[in-house]
């Protein structure tokens, strides 16, 4: 039972493990004060607190910017590597394929992923390794002043005046058509739509991308930007109601479309789910292709769940890694018998 001090202040109330949401935290951020940044570390703190997950079962991962310098934020007591600029998929794919037990988290930046990053993004959907990829996305390069960064649409302007003359790398389209089985994007400031989205995202087997639209206040929250606070809260269209019930809670509902219905959680926790009368389904591919183009075209920012894939086989299934972790395996487990480098001698003539 919950002490009095606890009741008082819900970051000292304890979940299901034990763990209380101060513990989930990190050190003290360091980025400009109201950077989107720190909204998305809350929403993700919050996230693990929900679904019970251990700090001490996740690799955090990310590479060199602003956004990179999240991971420092949340979850003190996790394992975490801060990689090189644009290397951080290969670090997350070594560690993945070594332990399979690690609960993965990635983030990185507009400029860490779809500029020097861009190969490496590539290839861990490709190989669909099981990690919840966030992109803190703000158009611009934070630590070297704000220069436009390859998501930076066509047609915004720099805080200087400058404007972009070539086409953004839309990282949802990119991620859809390299067979990505989770998409999304959201707002940073978007905390009912966010916290559900990254808790799918962690919940999925195999790669999870989330594109989080996170405003620079320094560099890019001016007038012209595309990507500003201003200019995501009055073009920002939602295309449905996001709630996320965990696998472990079987919960079925049936309403009609149009109304509302209030579900309990067994932890006690209510959510309001609204079915919406527009039909999105997102398990259909070439709808969510459908709608981001339509969005694109239309000079708008669509949020919400575009793709999900629940059949997908993550990467150490497709390569049959053992579910041990490579480090706890034993000197005779790993070194072949005589025979058996025998017989692939044999094999190989």
């Amino acid at each position: 039972m919950a002490t009095p001090e606890a009741r008082a202040n819900p970051m000292l109330t304890p979940n299901k493990i034990g763990i209380t949401k101060k513990e989930y935290q990190g050190s003290a951020s360091t980025l400009c004060t109201g950077c989107g940044h720190d909204s998305v570390t809350l929403h993700i703190i919050s996230a693990f607190y929900d679904l019970d997950i251990d700090p001490q079962n996740v690799a955090k991962f990310s590479g060199i910017g602003c956004s990179s310098k999240t991971p420092a934020y949340f979850l003190s007591g996790s394992h975490g590597f801060n990689a090189v600029h644009g290397r951080m998929p290969s670090v997350a794919t070594g560690a993945a394929m070594a332990n399979r037990k690690m609960v993965n988290i990635a983030v990185s930046g507009d400029g860490d992923t779809a500029s020097i990053g861009m190969g490496q993004f590539i290839h861990i959907i490709r190989r669909n390794i099981p990690l919840l990829y966030i992109i803190e996305n703000n158009g611009v390069y934070g630590l070297t002043k704000g220069q436009f960064s390859a998501t930076s649409d066509k047609g915004s302007a720099l805080k200087k005046g400058s404007t972009n003359l070539l086409e953004g790398i839309d990282l949802c389209l990119l991620a859809l058509e390299l067979g990505c089985g989770y998409v999304a994007r959201s707002f940073s400031g978007d905390a009912k739509q966010m916290l559900p989205l990254i808790k799918g995202g962690l919940s999925h087997r195999g790669t999870a991308v989330m594109d989080v639209i996170s405003p620079c206040i320094t560099f890019n929250n001016h007038e012209g930007s595309t990507k500003s606070y201003k200019f995501v809260k009055d073009h920002d269209q939602a295309i449905q109601e996001i709630g996320f019930v965990p696998s472990y809670t079987p919960i079925d509902v049936d309403y009609e479309d149009g109304t509302s219905k209030v579900v309990e959680f067994p932890n006690g926790a209510k959510i309001t789910l609204k079915k919406i009368e527009r039909d999105y389904d997102a398990t259909d591919r070439n709808a969510a292709f459908k709608v981001l183009h339509e969005a694109k075209s239309k000079g708008e920012l669509l949020t919400g769940l575009f793709y999900v894939d629940p059949n997908t086989r993550p990467f150490q299934e497709v390569a049959q890694i053992v579910e041990t972790p490579l480090v706890q395996l034993t000197v005779e487990q790993i070194r072949p018998s005589k025979a058996a480098l025998a017989e692939v001698m044999e094999s190989l003539k």
